[in-house]
């Protein structure tokens, strides 16, 4: 070996100076990948990222593969540079070769490399793919006892080596990748998106029209009564009932109704003929669920029911679109605004609002676990029906009764703080009354 002219000795060891940092870069691409968008490329049929998900499919392989290759190139690598050095200056070339080594190992087939894969993991992970999937098979003796070496020490240690599905996000997860696409794609576009992730969590409870504010059509009510409702209503579909809404005969769609009408013959025996049965839904139904069920059962509308089987609210299908993509409909209850902003910069509210809603509108957080609507809140926290002018505090937000009729809190006023907390709710701190 001392024949060997030092050119080719220097020109070999650079060469395993490479490989080395072609192993170390393409170790730290192929983890960095992003899998999904890997996945993406692997449906277009491109061949590195074909390759590449093929590898990462066994990970535990393709890490013995690529530390087994660096390994033994540092090894060459180790021994080349004592021999270069012992042939230049002799025992004290030895110490030299070390310390250079150190360097230039780090420098060339350590760090530089990783941090360029980091950057950059498809530039240098896909083409690398080529190199491994052959790879893989010529060595696959040779990992296969590693890995079975590797799992016969884990197991002496009582450390399982069952891989587990790291790829799959769940909601929340999902919920900060898309917060991350800020910039990518349309603030409306992610909202609905997130919106769409809510649904999950969101029951028909927390949208549904509650039992007291159905507006339907009693068949023991004076005819005349009834004639004037569906002329001055806005609804496409109304429920029909006797005495109460318990009592359902089923839906009746105006748009039948109406030619009745122009013919004169409209009376409650045709209406009853014209009603579609009623949909019921039991309480505590997530979106997601109650909008398949909608498709599946071609229905728009449905009646949310307790477990006694006694009817609780009213849901459309428009109620669960609008969790989603927002206020878009006509819904003539809309005239009625349940939010004027006073002077003063508070607001004052409808009883009758949902928590969610009134969160969502004024950026605030008061409790929504526990009574849906603004009314059952403040009846929670007070314990009793509070009179007109009574103040409370609701999670560091203060709050006014304006008006009470029929044992509600038909209105109160909101006020938003600067220092308001946006914490856990709190129990009430009265401020008079």
């Amino acid at each position: 070996m001392n024949d060997i002219p030092l050119t080719w000795l220097f020109i070999t060891f650079i060469v395993l100076i490479l490989m080395s940092g072609f192993f170390s870069s393409s170790e730290t691409g192929l983890m960095s990948l992003n899998r999904y968008r890997l996945k993406h490329l692997a449906g277009k049929k491109h061949g590195g990222a074909v390759r590449a998900v093929s590898l990462l499919k066994q990970p535990d392989k393709l890490i013995t593969l690529i530390l087994l290759g660096n390994n033994f190139v540092n090894i060459l690598i180790t021994q080349l540079a004592t021999y270069i050095g012992y042939r230049l200056y002799g025992e004290a070339g030895i110490a030299i070769a070390a310390g250079l080594l150190t360097l230039i190992l780090l420098l060339f087939a350590e760090v530089t490399p990783k941090t360029l894969a980091a950057a950059y993991p498809e530039k240098i992970a896909l083409p690398a793919a080529y190199v491994y999937q052959p790879l893989s098979k010529i060595f696959h003796p040779v990992v296969w006892v590693i890995n079975w070496l590797a799992r016969l020490v884990l197991k002496i240690f009582l450390i399982s080596d069952k891989n587990s599905d790291n790829d799959a996000l769940n909601s929340e997860e999902l919920r900060v990748a898309v917060n991350e696409t800020s910039g990518l794609i349309p603030d409306s576009h992610r909202d609905m998106l997130l919106s769409i992730l809510d649904l999950e969590r969101v029951t028909v409870d927390d949208i549904m029209v509650p039992r007291s504010e159905i507006i339907g059509i009693d068949l023991e009510d004076d005819w005349h009564e009834t004639l004037k409702l569906i002329n001055n209503l806005s609804y496409t579909r109304i429920p029909i009932y006797t005495d109460n809404i318990d009592n359902l005969i089923g839906i009746a769609q105006l748009r039948k109704v109406l030619p009745l009408l122009l013919n004169d013959e409209f009376n409650p025996e045709s209406l009853v003929n014209l009603t579609r049965e009623g949909y019921f839904i039991p309480e505590g139904t997530p979106l997601t669920t109650q909008l398949i069920n909608f498709r599946k059962n071609k229905r728009r509308i449905g009646f949310v029911v307790d477990e006694y089987g006694d009817i609780q609210g009213l849901v459309a299908i428009e109620d669960i679109l609008e969790e989603i993509v927002g206020e878009f409909t006509t819904d003539p209850t809309a005239l009625h605004q349940d939010f004027f902003r006073d002077a003063d910069g508070s607001f004052l509210v409808d009883g009758a609002t949902h928590i969610r809603d009134i969160n969502r509108n004024l950026e605030i957080q008061l409790p929504s676990e526990g009574p849906r609507t603004l009314n059952g809140l403040i009846l929670e926290h007070m314990e009793f029906i509070p009179e007109s002018g009574t103040s409370l505090k609701i999670s560091g937000y203060p709050v006014e009764i304006m008006q009470v009729k029929n044992n509600m809190v038909k209105t109160a006023r909101i006020s938003l703080p600067a220092d308001a907390p946006a914490t856990s709710p709190q129990s009430e701190l009265p401020l008079n009354g």
